[in-house]
Formats: structure tokens, C-alpha cells, sequence
């Protein structure tokens, strides 16, 4: 790939791609290169790194009939559902931000958009099942345990203790109940379907007094214990 350039002190002259990038570093998120020289296909990359260099997370908030809620979308994704609540907001937030590499904005997205919809007519109880992509940000194990969520039929409940089972590690409770809490996309991840064994609800980032509104309205008639 060759570049020309334009300088009112010396005549034209076409710059290699390498001459034209020499030195420049390569973001992290290109693992493995010190800089664009020791690319087999610096063209192909460098373009990569155009398009991502800017990235950002797209932000909404959403007003739930149980609390304020911040929608999230990334590569098409959804990546945040998260309550304004929750008094761990700031590890989220800083959790996508470090891993994703990008920073927030606050805009709408087909993705959201589509989110919206959907969240309006499950509040209306005319939705009991999502079809959104979802985008889980966190460590093979969190990830383990968000997509174990999204098999927790509406209107059933589990124990920690069970899903700790469900994914093979019957001992990982307490592991199973803080990866729950450290959810980014609640309800779409309907990490407020696991309860204590004994039937209490325990914690939930949106506040027990949602975490029970949300079970009601999926019909549950039984009495849970605060």
C-alpha cells in the first residue's frame, strides 16, 4: 500500500504504508504486534484499527414500572440492562469499559430500541421470553453462569444451590450467587428467577422490592419469603 504526500518543501514523493506508520503502536486490543512493520497485512489491520478506535458503548435509560434502568448496546449487542439503583453501578460500568475497550455514550441503537419494545410489552405481560443478542462481558465463569440464566423458564424459579449443580460445580455457591450479582443485563438474564433455598429472595441489584414485583408479574402466587 503506498501513500502520497503533499509538502510545500520538498517535491511529491509516495510513502510506503510502513514509512507512513512506522512507530506507531498498536492498540491493545491487537494482541501480539509491537507495531504495524511486523503485520503480515498491515492494510487489512490498520483498517481494523480505524474502526475501532473510537469505540463507544451506547447508553439509554429506561423507566420500568419497578425502577430506572440503563440499557447498553455494543457490536449490535446488548450489553447493559443494568438498575440505576444498584450500588455496585460503578464496577459494571468500569468492568465494560476495561474490557470492551470503549467508553459511554448516550444515544439510541436498533438494539436498544428493539429492547425497549420488548421490556414494554413484558411489563405488560404480553412478552415471556426475549429474543435480543446479548453481549456478556466478564470472566469464563461469570459467563458460565449468565448463559446458565437464560435457561430459567418465565414463571419458574431455581436455588444458588441448584444452578451451582446445573453447570457442574456443586460446591461454587457462593461463586454462583456473586457471579449472579455482578449480572450486567438483568431481566433479559433473569438473574432475579434464583432465590435462597429456603425460599427467600436474598439480594437482588434492583432491590428485593423489585426482585418480588418481577416474580409476581410473571405469576408467581406463591408466598416468598423477604
Amino acid at each position: 500500500m503506498f501513500i502520497r504526500r503533499v509538502c510545500l518543501s520538498t517535491p511529491y514523493r509516495t510513502l510506503s504504508f510502513f514509512e507512513l506508520f512506522k512507530g506507531i503502536k498498536v492498540p491493545k486490543g491487537l494482541k501480539g504486534f509491537k507495531d504495524f512493520k511486523d503485520l503480515k497485512d498491515p492494510t487489512s489491520t490498520f483498517l481494523y484499527y480505524l474502526r475501532t478506535m473510537n469505540k463507544k458503548i451506547t447508553i439509554h435509560p429506561y423507566s420500568s414500572p419497578c425502577g430506572e434502568l440503563m440499557l447498553g448496546s455494543f457490536d449490535n449487542r446488548l450489553c447493559l440492562c443494568d438498575w440505576q439503583s444498584e450500588k455496585h453501578r460503578g464496577y459494571v460500568d468500569k468492568r465494560l469499559k476495561r474490557i470492551l475497550k470503549a467508553e459511554f455514550e448516550e444515544g439510541i441503537s436498533p438494539v436498544i430500541e428493539m429492547a425497549m419494545a420488548q421490556l414494554d410489552e413484558y411489563f405488560a405481560m404480553k412478552r415471556c421470553y426475549f429474543d435480543i443478542p446479548l453481549l456478556f462481558i466478564g470472566s469464563d465463569f461469570q459467563k458460565k453462569v449468565w448463559n446458565n440464566l437464560l435457561g430459567i423458564p418465565y414463571g419458574k424459579t431455581i436455588s444458588y444451590g441448584e444452578m451451582a449443580r446445573n453447570i457442574g460445580m456443586p460446591k461454587a455457591v457462593r461463586a454462583v450467587a456473586n457471579a449472579n450479582g455482578a449480572n450486567a443485563i438483568s431481566i433479559f438474564a433473569p438473574c432475579h428467577r434464583v432465590i435462597g433455598s429456603n425460599g427467600t429472595l436474598t439480594g437482588y441489584g434492583g432491590g428485593l422490592n423489585a426482585k418480588k414485583y418481577l416474580l409476581q408479574l410473571e405469576g408467581h402466587t406463591f408466598q416468598i419469603l423477604l
